[in-house]
């Protein structure tokens, strides 16, 4: 996401609506030098020193280039861990990732303008060549619309745009007589059939030969399609649309975004995340500024630059007013629910979101821009790279971190926008991390997990398309470059589209006027020009007066909002009280409810009432503040209350040697066979699928019938798992966790949910083993190859599971020594609760699972967001991110920011770590087996009775 560009309108004016907006104005970038003087004692990089780290820039571009170019070219991708090329259908597949691979020559495409800024002309010349040489599009293989349009549709455009500049020069590319534009119109027309919908919203996926309807697509059966990827492509078929003089490429987009807009939720303003293409329906109903809507809001904005149509801008103003009313809680943007914009979503951020400080810049609102950039950098500090996605207090949720160029991106605006020499050196800390971690021999390698500095064998497009171009323009001056930056639009993935475009070949109405607006008031528009006068109040501290508060606020304490009566009062920042966290017994809670009007009411039966009286209130905005909370509240007390939370399940190895002694406790799922009602459970012998992400048809489907398969969690749906292994026999399913070390030791357990669809077509059980437990089976495997296990609600009695059965005199013995003891202690105990109740007294915090970190936010069943804390102990591990493959913080907890909770204490529900020292087939002594035994026994027991 970029924009380049200085504004042309004066100080205080507001650009007229009729106006060329690229001459009044390419809501582009101040220059550096114009904006704001070096910050005293900020120490300011010298000439010498940004020429240095400009160099290095272009260094590491050559290294990672040159390895494509010499171990994987013409694949799509590089794999930089094994020096060779990514061919699609010839690696493992990945799932929805591959769907940006298209036998295409991807890097080199999204790669071509990225040589023009960097000065390779030479290179960009022989690149070119290539392209038009030995690219084919018109393989049989079904791609992502999204990332065809903005990878390469948008990188032949942007190489076709410095193409005819460099041949204006006069120096190099004479011969170019528009072939990449020729190759653009014809990926644009098989690209169109994904628009064969009622709607005009595109299918999510297109066969580059076949397109769509047709028997041999193998796509076209897909009902939902992400936000963004239908909101995402007006830059590019405009541009397409204006370079041929086609109209065609530019209405299909204009009608996408259009039906996108009517569909908006009207009373927030917002956007779901997914949609139905064909009805228009929101299917996933939370709405932020990352993953699946972000560039979504980029393109409005930059439609409004590049096509002069004034529509753009005031849907854009409309959902910026409704993200920094609802979303935006500085320093961090978290999601929301579009109906119910006042309650959270989830308590975690993913890295997309890092794009939006850059979004802000171009918008002109700066402080919440450093403010949000600053926090996001406090994390890069602490794990070296962002990871794709983080808690509010800053652990880590998806540990992968894909080379991402989107905050490199925002901080070249900023540092563009303010002059400060302190986003230089944040630009210098981003060089220096990806050469110390990330460089490999072949070029620069994932980071499959930042906590341990683990690799992944990849390295995407967008990192040479995007990252270096970033980086090189923050330390460039002006007579660096060879053409002018600021004559251009950047696309979503920095291609360039030159501004004249916008009074070339108009083709299209400029305002649609069968589209409702909401009526803005002025104040919307104040900031559509930026200019020094109104961002600078002519303080050369301004950025770092912003930064100061938020430098500790990853290590040293949880991010703050300021209370608005505190904020009205000077006294500094104060944590916003949301339902989850209140208490009742919290005297700082009760003085923060008085004053947002809200009184507290003790009922005789022991229970509290809320009342709210908004005249009561210190302020307006704390009126508000109220409504909100009491909104939060009342949805929480809702979902408790409906929330059916299913008790952990069991995993018992019953083959030798193990006979029923390793219990694995178990995440349930909300789809599927229900276990509580098949007393007997599911028994077989376990097997591993292929491909292990069980994201795709099952290629070993002869050695997963009629067995439990194990699959690994990541890149897909859970439901859509259980769909494949069914399909291809299996009688249950174990997904295990890919995050490594995680164990139900150190975390709390979680529940598997649907898709957000019907799942009554999955009949067989499917359980969720953290890695740990599920390593002791994959162990198991290694060593004795046939495992048998049983799946069930709870562990059974070694009787039961062998009854019938030639075993072992010993077990036999030690399980009729072991009713005994049971019949012995069910009579101590017969005064106990019922397990099926919820306990009448406190439960010991070392028997039960450790509370979530802000564990009084609950997911109703079958909520898309992942992994999302329930109200109870227990946890709903909704749909995984189809944006990232990774798992859930794993590693031991933090101590948590939230006051008045206690740090979770360390769970001792399982016993693998004894069970797994005694795998060889030797006999025990008895009285290890019944102390084992009795261990597991007591373990469920009181996992039973605290519900987990």
């Amino acid at each position: 996401m970029a924009l380049s560009g200085a504004p042309r309108c004066r100080a205080a004016e507001r650009p007229p609506r009729w106006r060329r907006p690229w001459k009044l104005l390419a809501l582009g970038l101040l220059s550096a030098s114009s904006v704001l003087a070096a910050a005293p004692g900020a120490g300011a990089m010298s000439r010498e020193e940004k020429r240095r780290l400009g160099n290095q820039v272009l260094e590491m571009f050559d290294h990672a280039y040159s390895n494509y170019m010499e171990h994987a070219y013409p694949a799509d991708e590089l794999m930089p861990l094994t020096c060779r090329g990514r061919v699609r259908g010839q690696e493992p597949s990945r799932g929805d990732v591959d769907d940006a691979l298209g036998k295409f020559s991807l890097t080199l495409i999204d790669t071509l303008d990225t040589l023009v800024v960097l000065n390779k002309t030479k290179e960009f010349e022989e690149a070119v060549k290539k392209v038009i040489k030995d690219v084919n599009l018109d393989n049989d293989i079904v791609v992502s619309v999204f990332e065809t349009n903005i990878r390469v549709l948008g990188g032949l455009l942007g190489g076709h745009s410095v193409a005819i500049m460099l041949k204006e020069k006069g120096e190099y590319m004479q011969w170019y007589n528009g072939e990449l534009l020729h190759m653009a119109k014809e990926l644009g027309y098989k690209l169109l059939p994904a628009f064969n919908t009622t709607s005009g919203l595109p299918y999510p996926r297109v066969n580059l030969k076949f397109g769509v309807r047709h028997p041999e697509a193998r796509t076209g059966t897909e009902t939902d399609t992400c936000t963004a990827c239908a909101g995402t492509l007006i830059l590019e078929f405009a541009a397409l649309s204006r370079f041929t003089g086609t109209s065609i490429f530019e209405e299909y987009a204009r009608k996408a975004l259009d039906f996108i807009w009517e569909k908006r939720q009207r009373s927030s303003n917002l956007v779901g995340v997914t949609i139905n293409i064909h009805t228009g329906d929101w299917v996933r109903k939370d709405s932020g500024v990352g993953a699946g809507i972000d560039s979504y809001y980029e393109y409005l904005l930059k439609a409004y630059v590049l096509l002069g149509d004034d529509s753009f801008l005031e849907r854009f103003n409309t959902h910026y007013d409704a993200i920094m009313r609802y979303i935006s809680q500085p320093p961090l943007l978290l999601d929301v629910h579009i109906h119910k914009p006042m309650l959270n979503a989830r308590t975690w951020m993913d890295s997309l979101l890092a794009f939006f400080p850059g979004l802000q810049v171009l918008k002109g609102d700066i402080r919440p821009a450093i403010e949000t950039h600053e926090m996001l950098y406090q994390v890069i500090k602490k794990h070296n790279f962002l990871p794709e996605a983080f808690t509010t207090d800053f652990r880590v949720h998806w540990a992968q971190h894909p080379l991402r160029p989107e905050f490199a991106e925002s901080t070249y605006f900023l540092y563009k926008a303010t002059g400060d020499p302190y986003y230089l050196e944040v630009g210098k800390t981003l060089i220096e991390n990806l050469n110390k971690y990330a460089r490999v021999p072949c070029g620069f390698a994932a980071m499959k997990d930042v906590r341990t500095g683990s690799h992944e064998d990849r390295m995407d497009s967008f990192f040479l398309a995007e990252m270096f171009k970033y980086l090189y323009l923050l330390f460039a001056d002006k007579e660096d470059m060879i053409f002018d930056i600021e004559d251009y639009i950047f696309t979503t993935e920095a291609h360039l589209l030159p501004l004249w475009l916008s009074t070339t070949n108009q083709t299209i109405s400029k305002k649609n006027t069968s589209t409702e607006y909401t009526e803005l008031d002025d104040s919307n528009f104040d900031w559509t020009c930026p200019n020094t006068q109104i961002l600078f109040p002519n303080d050369p501290m301004f950025a770092q007066s912003i930064r100061e508060p938020l430098k500790n606020v990853v290590d040293k304490s949880c991010p703050r909002g300021i209370s608005r009566a505190e904020e009205s009062l000077g006294s500094g920042p104060k944590p916003p009280l949301r339902a989850r966290d209140f208490m009742a017994s919290n005297p700082e809670h009760l003085e923060i409810l008085k004053k947002m009007g809200v009184s507290l009411i003790h009922l005789k039966d022991g229970r509290v009432q809320l009342v709210q009286h908004a005249v009561q209130a210190a302020s307006s905005l704390d009126a508000e503040d109220g409504l909100r909370f009491m909104q939060e509240m009342i949805e929480l007390s809702s979902q408790q209350q409906k929330e059916q939370q299913l008790p952990p399940r069991a995993v018992q190895i019953v083959s030798h040697p193990f006979f029923g002694r390793v219990v694995l406790t178990a995440g349930p799922a909300q789809f599927g066979m229900d276990l509580s009602k098949h007393k007997a459970g599911t028994r077989g012998f376990v097997a591993t699928i292929k491909p292990y992400n069980g994201c795709s048809e099952i290629t070993n489907p002869e050695a997963v019938k009629e067995k439990i398969a194990l699959m690994q969690r990541g890149q897909c749906m859970f439901a859509e798992k259980a769909r494949n292994i069914q399909k291809a026999g299996a009688i249950g399913g174990i997904v295990i966790d890919d995050n490594e070390g995680s164990s139900s030791d150190t975390a709390p357990l979680f529940q598997m949910a649907g898709d957000g669809k019907n799942t009554d077509d999955i009949t067989i059980p499917m359980l969720f083993l953290f890695n740990k437990e599920g390593n002791i089976i994959l162990d198991a495997i290694r060593e004795y190859e046939a495992v048998e296990v049983l799946l069930s609600d709870k562990a059974k009695d070694r009787a039961t599971i062998f009854k019938g059965k030639m075993i072992p005199n010993y077990i036999i013995d030690s399980n009729l020594e072991m009713e005994n003891m049971d019949q012995k202690s069910s009579e101590s105990d017969s005064h106990k609760p019922n397990s099926e109740e919820a306990p009448s007294e406190p439960q010991d915090a070392g028997a039960g699972s450790e509370e979530p970190e802000g564990g009084g936010e609950s997911s109703a069943v079958g909520d898309p967001d992942p992994l999302s804390p329930a109200s109870t102990a227990s946890v709903s591990m909704a749909d995984e991110d189809p944006h990232a493959s990774g798992a859930a913080e794993a590693s031991a907890p933090e101590p948590a920011c939230t006051p008045g909770h206690s740090q979770p204490q360390e769970q001792n529900t399982q016993t693998e770590a004894s069970s797994k020292a005694h795998w060889d087939s030797k006999v025990q002594p008895m009285e290890s087996i019944l102390a084992d035994w009795n261990e597991d026994i007591e373990a469920f027991e009181m996992m039973e009775k605290d519900e987990l």
